[in-house]
């Protein structure tokens, strides 16, 4: 106790000038020594040295050893020659299969109407009307009722235009793209390859397939409804190949635009949506007709031209990038509307009238494949 004491009063006059002398006896219980000190920090109050100690706290630097916070990391940009190259070389795919796939469609139009002349002098030679009817006495009345459905669904995908039937195949694509964001055990998968973001790993692949993903199904019916709405006009105007393969590069070109914004500011974050694609539709319409008169769903009384409504989307999305609004992806809608109207311009001209030497190439593949076009095989289509 005595030595206890003694430790007690030593330290109110010497302890805190000396912190690095000790007393014979704190070496007997350095236990009661380490309790003290710790007590009488607590109990320390100097009015006058105490905000003087709170400043040096705050604005002293850390002591050597001790570890201070860590940097921010680095976030390295990403390089875009692979997307760059991609683009390039998939939107020329693109419209050099567009060129191919019409060719085969003329070669089997007129290959069908041949075949269905011949088939029908067969069939009004050979049979009658009896046939059939007790053709059609013979079926189970199942089978009658199949074939009613398969008959209505006839008549209604004949009742489409051809720019409906091209919709109505990107809408199933994106529909079941929809469905598999719902699997849970597919979501690594679709956020790796259908989401596009220029700092991942993958960035090639996820430019095309991020133009038929959609999370949200509000999302997807509202681009699905104007494609709908412009996909007769725009399949008049330029055909059903020509449409699909500026459908396919406005896609991937409104993505790498997005890329380039997206890599300038600094702003690493996924996209996914056809916004891009079906503004590149939008704007090759209406600037191939800006006179013609649009409305809005819900609001049937309020009119406006094509043209009014082309710049007006074009000023919102340019507001949305520089003031860096983040719930659409504006640069990726302003470069696929800048993608149509130059399209529309100049790309008709520059791209599709100059396909001809790669038809005659592929004609000429196909004519030594299979052994001549007219003497063995189909008829030649020029």
């Amino acid at each position: 106790m005595a030595c206890r004491g003694f430790i007690i009063k030593w330290g109110k006059t010497e302890f805190y000038r000396s912190p690095n002398t000790f007393s014979r006896c704190s070496r007997l219980n350095p236990y009661q020594q380490q309790r003290s000190g710790f007590r009488r920090e607590a109990k320390r109050t100097d009015p006058r040295k105490g905000n003087v100690n709170k400043q040096q706290t705050k604005t002293s630097p850390p002591e050597a050893g001790t570890p201070g916070p860590p940097p921010p990391p680095k976030v390295r940009r990403p390089r875009l020659f692979r997307p760059l190259m991609f683009t390039v070389g998939f939107a020329g795919c693109s419209f050099g299969g567009a060129a191919i796939l019409q060719y085969e469609t003329l070669k089997a139009r007129v290959q069908t109407a041949k075949d269905g002349e011949e088939l029908e002098k067969l069939v009004m030679g050979s049979q009658d009307m009896a046939y059939w009817h007790d053709w059609w006495n013979q079926l189970s009345s199942f089978q009658r009722q199949l074939l009613l459905l398969v008959s209505m669904v006839d008549d209604f995908w004949r009742s489409l235009t051809e720019g409906q039937r091209t919709a109505t195949g990107i809408i199933v694509v994106n529909a079941a793209v929809l469905c598999c964001w719902r699997i849970p055990a597919m979501q690594r998968t679709m956020i790796k390859y259908f989401t596009s973001n220029p700092a991942s790993k993958t960035q090639c692949l996820p430019m095309i397939l991020s133009s038929f993903s959609h999370y949200s199904i509000i999302h997807m019916v509202a681009n699905m409804y104007v494609l709908w709405t412009f996909s007769s006009g725009i399949v008049s105007l330029l055909g059903k190949e020509q449409f699909l393969a500026v459908y396919l590069s406005a896609g991937v070109i409104s993505t790498m635009v997005s890329y380039v914004c997206k890599t300038a500011s600094g702003r690493f974050y996924p996209s996914l949506g056809a916004s891009g694609a079906v503004m590149a539709v939008l704007a090759a319409v209406c600037m191939k007709v800006p006179e013609a008169k649009l409305g809005i769903i819900f609001l049937p009384m309020v009119t406006f031209t094509a043209g009014n409504a082309l710049k007006a989307l074009v000023a919102i999305d340019s507001a949305g990038l520089i003031l860096g609004w983040r719930l659409f992806d504006h640069a990726a809608h302003l470069g696929g509307a800048l993608f149509g109207v130059w399209y529309v311009a100049y790309g008709h001209k520059l791209i599709w009238r100059r396909r001809e030497p790669l038809v005659k190439l592929w004609h000429e593949l196909r004519s030594k494949g299979g052994k001549g076009s007219r003497p063995g095989g189909g008829p030649e289509v020029r």
